[in-house]
């Protein structure tokens, strides 16, 4: 809760901004993973385990985090996140200059070591704002936590459309360090803020009460439900300009897509509020769902830039309201877990999104576009694949195409292509296409699983949120 020493609107505001700060830095890495794959001859399993570094910290901070937010304080923790971005930089920025000297290796490490400090940064700020808002919005903690991740698609916008607009005129070392301008505003909003505890620390709650709410099946439910929602956002974002410039055979046509997509997800967050005073969060949930499933259905068969906006404007409104509505019902159900609970949320997804989503979307656009260009063109396979093979958990080992050549050939236009480099492409744009279809399928579960949800409140008069009255061992919760 707040007190006369605090400032909420400036706080949300620099939680924006940091968030926002994230959202940049993945954007603009969308944009130049075709620069990774061409300059150091990355594979896409390649290129996605690089992405999933990116998000693997910043889940496993967002955990610890929470543990340590009310103990530690959320301002020390602003500072760490702050440190962990610029060095996150520095060390990006030295891949070319390792790969000069190390090969390939070295690149990847410089790739791997500053990605992992960028999430790890990106970690730390969410640890701390997401409980932030919910402690300082307590009576309308959807609202407000979809104002907040706001940020993420206005960064995404913005990284993004650095990257179309630098593309072929400045290296990609210029765009990735783009993001420290956000990263400066929010350190600044920071500075000489009182920053308030969670509301169950201020009730006096106990951590060990804290940690009890786990055994809440409902809680854990949701902790499944959202390592969905990981996977299938932000899994599904490391790659979609990607695949969708491929579909329309213009990376940069694929970027403006994705700008599109951001802008609109950035717009529809303002207008949570009123949506679930209408249809109730879970009811914004799994008709968010059915959205998403619909719409990556749409994009893995989708022709021409008409087909594609359509596609993505089904898919944007889908993924819209999942994360911050998903924070906003674990922080309204589960008020006595304090930042541990909704830091266990967030966490979570981005694990999922890091080990599984990431990676996971790589592996199957190698295994489709090498099994489809392996049936159709045995001897253009073997020309074009890669040295080594690629594993993604119990699957099947496969070998992907080589990055660097198949960038070649998405860099040759259609009407200058060889018959060999012709395969190579619809093999490309097939892998793609069917990665974004098998994706579907996970959010058709979650439509499901929400839709459980949605009768489990049903049956119990409705969904309210729960306060906590009183203090010390006297705290409990009321709806």
């Amino acid at each position: 809760m707040s007190n006369d020493k605090t400032n909420p609107n400036r706080l949300l505001w620099a939680g924006f901004m940091a968030i926002l700060a994230a959202g940049v830095g993945f954007g603009v890495r969308g944009g130049i993973l075709s620069d990774w794959g061409a300059q150091y001859g990355f594979t896409q399993t390649e290129l996605g385990e690089v992405t999933g570094f990116g998000l693997v910290g910043f889940g496993v901070v967002i955990l610890i985090g929470a543990l340590l937010a009310d103990i530690v304080g959320y301002g020390k923790l602003m500072v760490s996140a702050f440190i962990c971005h610029f060095a996150s930089a520095v060390l990006t920025l030295f891949a070319t200059a390792a790969f000069a000297k190390g090969g390939k290796e070295a690149a990847y490490s410089c790739l791997k070591w500053g990605m992992i400090l960028f999430s790890v940064g990106n970690g730390l700020a969410e640890a701390v704002v997401n409980p932030l808002v919910a402690s300082l919005f307590p009576k309308n903690r959807t609202h407000y936590l979809n104002i907040l991740h706001a940020g993420w698609p206005a960064g995404l916008v913005l990284g993004a459309l650095a990257s179309y607009f630098l593309v072929g005129k400045a290296r990609w070392e210029i765009q990735w360090a783009l993001f420290l301008i956000p990263v400066v505003i929010y350190g600044a909003m920071c500075l000489g803020q009182h920053f308030p505890k969670s509301e169950a620390s201020e009730k006096g709650v106990s951590f060990g009460e804290m940690l009890a709410e786990f055994a809440a099946p409902l809680l854990l439910l949701l902790l499944f439900i959202h390592a969905l929602v990981g996977y299938v956002e932000l899994g599904t974002d490391s790659w979609i300009s990607n695949i969708t410039g491929n579909i329309l055979a213009s990376p940069q046509s694929g970027l403006l897509l994705f700008v599109y997509t951001s802008t609109l997800m950035f717009v529809l967050r303002f207008f949570a509020g009123p949506i679930v005073h209408k249809i109730s969060p879970p009811g914004l949930l799994f008709v968010s769902a059915i959205f998403g499933a619909t719409g990556l259905l749409l994009l893995g068969s989708a022709q021409g830039a008409v087909g594609c906006v359509i596609a993505a404007t089904v898919y944007g409104i889908g993924k819209t309201f999942l994360w911050p509505t998903m924070l906003g019902v674990v922080s309204d159900r589960f008020p006595k877990g304090g930042a541990i609970t909704i830091g266990a949320i967030g966490g979570i997804g981005m694990l999922s999104a890091g080990f599984l989503g990431g990676p996971g979307i790589g592996y199957k656009q190698d295994f489709f576009a090498s099994n489809h260009l392996k049936a159709n063109a045995p001897e253009v396979y073997q020309e074009f694949k890669a040295p080594n093979e690629n594993r993604f958990l119990f699957f099947p080992a496969i070998v992907g195409l080589e990055g660097s050549k198949v960038a070649a050939v998405r860099n040759t236009p259609a009407e200058k292509r060889t018959p060999a480099q012709v395969k190579v492409h619809d093999a490309d744009l097939h892998g793609g296409r069917s990665a974004l279809k098998a994706t579907a399928a996970v959010p058709a579960l979650m439509a499901f699983l929400y839709l459980l949800i949605l009768l489990y409140f049903k049956a119990k008069g409705g969904y309210k949120p729960v306060h906590i009255e009183g203090t010390g061992h006297n705290a409990h919760e009321v709806a």
